[in-house]
């Protein structure tokens, strides 16, 4: 009989841990789960309580970030008169220097405690938080009783978003960056400028937004587009011939625009902050200038040619979208510039840098003598120095510039961080030369990609599934353990081109997302494919319930 009641009670106790499964993504360090008695309810009635050094603006901002994403989610309203008996602890106290955004979450019957040596691992815990609310809506929820202990991998964690090729307004892109951040990520990668349109306003060059924010149509399906399907493009060293030579474009004759004030841009710096990302700007250059050329055309190298503001997808440098490099083009980045880091607080400028063809410097009088003056033995050298200029006077400002991996051409500028997207190969030289790297090659981390062989909708023409953003390791086996520590980590690219609304925004990234912030935040000896997949059925009915939109044949299998 008493060995029966042991089995009993071991049944019991086996049962109440195993009710109680933990479905977070990304996967924490280390879990703990409590028994099922302690199990803390949540509901209208919750006191919060922070000690002196969590400053009370950034408590405050957690705490209302925490209430308002219960009310919209399950209609639980903050209390006026909460129950002392109900609390939610928020500590801020040294964890020491390894792991700066390091937190603690312990879950008790009457108490929620967070503790972290930082503002964003307090926000951090409330992330994870959440991710342990039910996904039914209630006004009463069920949190298990668990200690979690969480720390990220990589300090870099970013996410990129496409405003050029089709723009979303300032509600879309918080809404993007709600979705980061509860995902963990940090660094919000904001392309505001290219051939399709210039979205951000300065104040010196009205014409950017005047002219240069607004396109006369978009091409209609895939790449080349519908009834362009005739049309050839070859790109030669010295000239790029497009047959037939009077090929017009056929677009759908829609116009298409819009762009972010500066007082928008700086509402939006402040929403993410106070969600601890970081936005890093992008302002296009040398190349995928059209929309900035439509607008001045006298910056370019044919500027007694009628520039407009591109209508078709694909590579753009097969039409002349580049600056020429005079001193009137310097001045006007530089001018350009300066707003720009007026408004963004960020340490880092995105400058571009990519997909420059060197033919229309080539076939530019003025661009040569520039070069034969600068002593610049070939175009590639030209790009270099116009990146080196650049740097030079960002780094004036106190600011350090990031360039796709095309700024390695001709030699990399000195305090460049690059961002590896041409495969691996730009990140692995960059960091062999002691330079900071942020992972994101095309064939792992591009979310516009499609992410099944015969997709549900329109996207890019290459395939990404899940399962190969969940496998991708950021830090190359061909780096030293020395040469390893310049890989800064990794982001997720949303290009637009078959994205033109918000909801495939959200098919577009979802689970994707998922996966890539795993990668990036959580102990690399933990993954696993299998157990990511599970937990995943959790998160996929905490998006219903959030009203996200992802495809339903992930929960096929």
């Amino acid at each position: 009989m008493k060995k029966f009641i042991f089995c009993f009670l071991l049944f019991s106790l086996s049962f109440s841990l195993f009710a109680q499964e933990i479905n977070i993504i990304p996967k924490p360090v280390s879990i703990t789960k409590g028994l099922k008695s302690e199990e803390f309810t949540l509901d209208n009635n919750l006191l919060l309580i922070t000690n002196s050094t969590f400053q009370e603006q950034a408590s405050n901002a957690v705490a209302k970030y925490f209430y308002d994403y219960l009310s919209k989610t399950y209609n639980i309203q903050r209390s006026k008169n909460p129950d002392t008996k109900k609390r939610l602890i928020l500590i801020r106290e040294s964890f020491g220097e390894e792991h700066p955004n390091a937190y603690i979450l312990d879950i008790k019957k009457d108490e929620i405690r967070i503790t972290s040596s930082s503002d964003a691992g307090i926000f951090y815990g409330i992330q994870t938080l959440i991710q342990l609310l039910p996904t039914e809506k209630a006004t009463s929820l069920k949190i298990p009783a668990v200690t979690i202990t969480d720390y990220p991998r990589f300090e870099y964690r970013g996410m990129h978003l496409d405003v050029s090729r089709h723009f979303f307004d300032v509600a879309t892109v918080k809404e993007y960056i709600d979705y980061l951040a509860l995902h963990k990520m940090n660094y919000f990668h904001w392309h505001l400028t290219d051939d399709h349109g210039w979205r951000i306003e300065i104040k010196k060059y009205p014409k950017l937004t005047e002219v240069g924010a607004w396109r006369n149509g978009s091409i209609i399906g895939l790449w080349p587009g519908k009834g362009n399907e005739g049309i050839r493009y070859e790109v030669f060293p010295t000239e790029i011939k497009i047959t037939p030579k009077d090929a017009v474009i056929k677009t759908d004759g829609i116009k298409h625009g819009g762009y972010y004030t500066q007082e928008e841009i700086k509402d939006v710096i402040d929403y993410a902050a106070k969600r601890y990302i970081t936005i890093i700007p992008e302002i296009e250059m040398p190349a995928h200038s059209m929309a900035a050329l439509a607008a001045y055309p006298e910056l370019g190298t044919e500027p007694n040619k009628k520039y407009e503001v591109a209508q078709t997808w694909g590579m753009m440098n097969k039409y002349n979208n580049v600056f020429q490099p005079t001193e009137k083009t310097f001045k006007f980045l530089e001018d350009v510039l300066t707003e720009v880091m007026a408004l963004f607080p960020s340490q880092y400028i995105h400058i571009g840098g990519d997909e420059g063809s060197k033919v229309w410097w080539k076939q530019s009088p003025v661009t040569q003598q520039i070069m034969k003056a600068n002593n610049l033995k070939d175009e590639s050298a030209l790009q270099s120095n116009f990146i080196h200029r650049i740097e030079k006077f960002v780094n004036s400002k106190g600011k350090t510039i990031i360039g796709w991996d095309e700024i390695l051409d001709g030699g990399l500028a000195p305090n460049a961080i690059v961002m590896s997207w041409r495969g691996e190969k730009g990140g692995i030289a960059a960091a062999k030369q002691n330079h900071k790297v942020i992972m994101t090659p095309e064939n792992m981390m591009y979310f516009n990609h499609k992410q099944f062989l015969q997709d549900d909708s329109l996207s890019a023409n290459k395939y990404l599934p899940l399962e190969t953003v969940y496998n991708y390791e950021p830090v190359p086996t061909e780096l030293s353990v020395e040469q390893a520590k310049y890989i800064w980590g990794g982001q997720g690219n949303l290009w637009s081109e078959y994205v033109a609304n918000p909801k495939k925004i959200e098919y577009q990234i979802f689970p994707r997302l998922d996966a890539l912030s795993e990668i990036l935040w959580s102990p690399k000896q933990g993954k696993n494919y299998p157990d990511f997949l599970k937990r995943l059925k959790t998160q996929f009915k905490r998006y219903d319930l959030m009203g996200i939109t992802y495809s339903k044949r992930y929960l096929e299998n």
